[in-house]
């Protein structure tokens, strides 16, 4: 954000700041219009202000917090996430129920592993009982999809050599 307020204020298109940023062109225009500051008393002192659109973008996330910002809503998830249900069993649940406030269970998973779940310990309760989150992309189990003894290189003879009715590729068809 320093950097898109002083290239700003340098009078760089949004564009060339996108490509010296590495990022997308429209993320900085969505980047301008957001957390831009509007004066309409003084117009001359409205525009993009590094520190005016980091506390307008803190703002915007800390509404956003579900579980922070509504106790009931709080206490009735860590109350079923004791209880041993899953945090997709509770979304699925307070979603069936038409519950006014539904949280999804990646929220419920962010609260856990927040300060605040982890000063309750809610880890223990949850399906894995891990104290600290796997990455996203380390959750999946890639191991040997053959055995060692399915190679190409150790089958029969008789099979090596494609004299038999079936060892031939596309005999199926």
């Amino acid at each position: 954000r320093r950097k898109i307020a002083r290239w700003r204020a340098a009078g760089l298109s949004a564009t060339v700041i996108a490509e010296k940023l590495g990022r997308h062109r429209s993320t900085i225009f969505r980047e301008l219009k957001r957390n831009a500051f509007e004066d309409p008393q003084m117009p001359d002192l409205s525009g993009y202000y590094c520190v005016t659109a980091n506390e307008m973008a803190r703002e915007r996330r800390a509404k956003l917090r579900k579980l922070a910002r509504f106790v009931h809503v709080r206490q009735a998830v860590i109350e079923r996430i004791m209880h041993g249900w899953s945090p997709q069993q509770i979304a699925g649940r307070m979603r069936l129920e038409r519950h006014p406030i539904c949280v999804s269970y990646e929220t419920i998973y962010k609260f856990a592993y927040s300060a605040d779940g982890q000063a309750i310990k809610l880890w223990r309760h949850l399906p894995e009982r891990r104290a600290r989150r796997r990455p996203r992309h380390a959750r999946r189990r890639h191991g040997r999809r053959f055995s060692p003894e399915l190679n190409i290189l150790h089958r029969p003879d008789t099979v090596a050599e494609r004299k038999q009715f079936g060892h031939w590729e596309c005999d199926l068809i």
